[in-house]
């Protein structure tokens, strides 16, 4: 599904634009050009080449998702990929890739399924025309802008999920899920900083290039790559919380069953005295001391009572048992 959107000295215009007028549109003076398809068939793909006159290498490269965050520059234009990021269900990570072409005067975005929802994007440009006759690099930084603004609310969730796993490991009663949910929320963590961390090289690169961030929109970049370097520091100390919080998971299975070895071989060791006595009189032999002393089973009994007795204090003593 394509949508093309018009804009004329910073103003929307509100008639609908067929994609084959675009060519003769970008000509006009002051006129900006936004032009979004979604999940784009060859036969969009050979017309925005048609319209824009892309080069067929990136043509190519729209074709394929699951792609880095990276920018390829072209005369004229750009090609961005980046990845909107946003939460769903279970605090799943969603991943909404997006694919840009900007240029001085447009704008074209290519969105894979589930797409990123553009709405808050247009109404960022709806709010400052003033800024929108910039040309694309305005139309592009609000783009950005708000792929990284939802960066920065999944870090800070998964901030909270680190804190609350924290908790638990470190609770009065120990959590048989906490560690699987610690690996749980690593694994989105690798993927998290994988498909943002690039984004700083992206604003870097794209910052470098003479005439399309002007001078009125250099602010405005500065503060995007601003808040993609707190979103990586973000990422990087909840990855840091989670392997720490890990480390203390182990050290805690490992102290209580260190408890547990000690219990065992703590009444292990008890029993051992009274059964090496009871398997020393259990010997068939005939000719053995205190075989008919009246007094010789109460005697074995009290010898036993006695060593198992003295182990148990032993023990207890030293915090064994």
């Amino acid at each position: 599904m394509i949508t093309c959107h018009i804009y004329r000295d910073g103003h929307l215009q509100e008639r609908d634009v067929e994609p084959a007028e675009v060519g003769e549109l970008l000509k006009e003076e002051g006129v900006r050009i936004w032009l979004d398809v979604e999940e784009p068939t060859d036969g969009d793909l050979a017309l925005i080449q048609e319209e824009f006159g892309f080069h067929e290498l990136l043509i190519e490269d729209s074709r394929h998702w699951r792609q880095r965050p990276k920018v390829e520059v072209f005369p004229g234009y750009f090609f961005v990929v980046i990845h909107g990021l946003t939460l769903g269900e279970g605090d799943e990570l969603i991943d909404s890739e997006i694919h840009a072409f900007a240029g001085h005067r447009f704008l074209v975005t290519l969105r894979a399924r589930p797409p990123f929802d553009l709405r808050r994007v247009s109404e960022r440009w709806n709010r400052q025309p003033e800024l929108t006759s910039e040309g694309g690099g305005f139309l592009l930084y609000a783009l950005l802008d708000e792929v990284v603004d939802d960066c920065l609310t999944v870090v800070e969730r998964y901030e909270d999920l680190a804190d609350e796993i924290e908790d638990r490991v470190f609770g009065d009663e120990p959590d048989p899920e906490v560690q699987q949910d610690i690996f749980r929320h690593k694994r989105r963590i690798v993927e998290f900083r994988r498909l943002v961390m690039p984004l700083r090289e992206v604003l870097d690169l794209i910052q470098e290039q003479p005439g399309f961030v002007t001078p009125k929109l250099g602010p405005y970049y500065r503060d995007v790559a601003d808040h993609v370097i707190r979103t990586i520091e973000f990422v990087d100390n909840v990855r840091d919380l989670l392997t720490s919080a890990l480390e203390a998971q182990l050290s805690q299975v490992s102290n209580r069953l260190n408890i547990v070895m000690k219990k065992v071989t703590s009444w292990a060791a008890i029993l051992l005295v009274p059964t090496l006595i009871a398997g020393i009189y259990g010997m068939n032999f005939e000719r053995m001391p205190e075989l008919d002393w009246v007094f010789g089973y109460p005697m074995a009994l009290g010898i036993m009572l006695l060593a198992a007795g003295a182990l148990f204090v032993a023990f207890r003593k030293r915090d064994w048992l």
